[in-house]
C-alpha cells in the first residue's frame, strides 16, 4: 500500500512538472544559460548588494552582500527539484575550453524551500574566483523524483565587469544594518552615567543608519536602573542614562522630533543581576511598523512602545 502511495505520489509530481515546464524526468538534468543569454543584473544601495544571474529553467543565482554582514551566495529555485541532503560542488570549465580539469571543492547542503542552496562567505568566494577564471561553478544533488542527477550551473559570461561593480557597491555599504540595531543595549556602571568608547562606536553606527533609512520614524530611549538604593535616586539615574544617550544621537545628527526618551528606574528589570538592570536602550520603529506591546512584570523585559 505505502509503495502505490508513494508511487502515485511521483506519478502526481512529474504531471505537475510537465505542466510547469519541467522534465518529468531528471534524468541528468542540467540548467544553465549559454553565452547568447547569460546575464548578470547588479540590485545596489547602501543596505544591501546584490548580483544576480537567471539561471533558465531553474530559478537565480545570487551573491548578497548585507550591510554589517560577510558575502553569501544562494540558489533560488522557480520550483523543488533537488532532493535535501548532501550535494556537491565542482568548479568545471564551460564547453568552450576543452582539456580543463574540474575542480571538485567539496559538498555543500541542499535543504527544502524556495533557497535550497546558501554557501557561506569562504565557498561564495571561491564560486566567484571559478568565474572570474572564466570556470563555470557547478552544483549537483539527487533529484526529488527519481534519485537521478540535478545540476545547475552558473555561467561566468558577463560576469567579471559586474562583480567589478558588485565590489565597488559593496565598499559604500553601511556598517550595520537595522536587524542589527533595531535593538540596542548601553550598560552602565553602578551610579554612572557615561559613556565608554564602545558605547560611542555603537551610537555612531546607529546615527549613521538612521540618517540614511528614512522609514525610521521613530527612535526610542529608555533609561533603567538596578534596585540598589532609593526609588526616587533610581528615577534619577535613569533620567540622566537616558539623556545622555539621547542627546550624543542629537548631537550626531538624528532629529530631536525622532527621539523619545523615557526613564523608569528600576520598574522594568530584566534580570537578577543588578548589572543587567543598569542600562539604556535604543528601540528603533520605521513606518508601518505596529508598536510593540508587552506586560512589564519583574523580570519581564522592556515596557511597551
Amino acid at each position: 500500500m505505502a509503495f502505490s502511495l508513494c508511487k502515485q505520489t511521483l506519478s502526481l509530481l512529474g504531471a505537475l512538472a510537465l505542466a510547469s515546464g519541467m522534465p518529468a524526468s531528471v534524468g541528468a538534468a542540467s540548467y544553465g544559460a549559454g553565452i547568447e543569454n547569460s546575464q548578470w543584473y547588479l540590485a545596489e544601495s547602501v543596505f544591501e548588494c546584490s548580483l544576480v544571474h537567471e539561471v533558465p529553467g531553474y530559478g537565480k543565482a545570487v551573491f548578497r552582500h548585507q550591510a554589517g554582514e560577510a558575502l553569501s551566495f544562494f540558489l533560488e529555485a522557480e520550483h523543488p527539484m533537488m532532493r535535501p541532503g548532501r550535494g556537491s560542488l565542482v568548479v568545471e570549465a564551460p564547453a568552450w575550453r576543452p582539456g580543463v580539469a574540474p575542480r571538485p571543492m567539496g559538498t555543500v547542503n541542499v535543504s527544502d524551500g524556495s533557497r535550497p542552496v546558501l554557501l557561506d562567505t569562504r565557498q561564495a568566494m571561491i564560486l566567484a574566483r571559478g568565474l572570474l577564471e572564466g570556470m563555470r561553478p557547478t552544483v549537483t544533488r539527487e533529484s526529488w523524483f527519481d534519485g537521478s542527477p540535478v545540476r545547475v550551473q552558473i555561467s561566468n559570461i558577463n560576469f567579471s565587469g559586474q562583480f567589478q561593480r558588485y565590489r565597488t557597491c559593496t565598499s559604500n555599504l553601511l556598517p550595520v544594518n537595522y536587524g542589527q540595531i533595531r535593538r540596542s543595549r548601553i550598560p552602565f556602571n553602578s551610579g554612572s552615567a557615561s559613556l565608554s568608547g564602545a558605547d560611542r562606536t555603537l551610537l555612531d553606527n546607529i546615527v549613521t543608519y538612521v540618517l540614511a533609512d528614512t522609514t525610521v520614524e521613530r527612535v526610542f530611549v529608555d533609561g533603567h536602573s538596578d534596585r540598589l538604593g532609593s526609588r526616587i535616586d533610581n528615577r534619577a539615574l535613569s533620567e540622566e542614562r537616558a539623556n545622555v544617550v539621547a542627546d550624543y544621537l542629537k548631537a550626531r545628527g538624528i532629529s530631536e522630533d525622532l527621539i523619545i526618551v523615557r526613564a523608569h528606574g528600576d520598574q522594568y528589570p530584566v534580570s537578577r543581576r543588578p548589572a543587567d538592570n543598569r542600562r539604556t536602550t535604543i528601540r528603533l520603529q520605521r513606518e508601518g511598523e505596529r508598536p510593540e506591546f508587552q506586560q512589564a512584570n519583574a523580570y519581564g523585559g522592556e515596557p511597551a512602545g
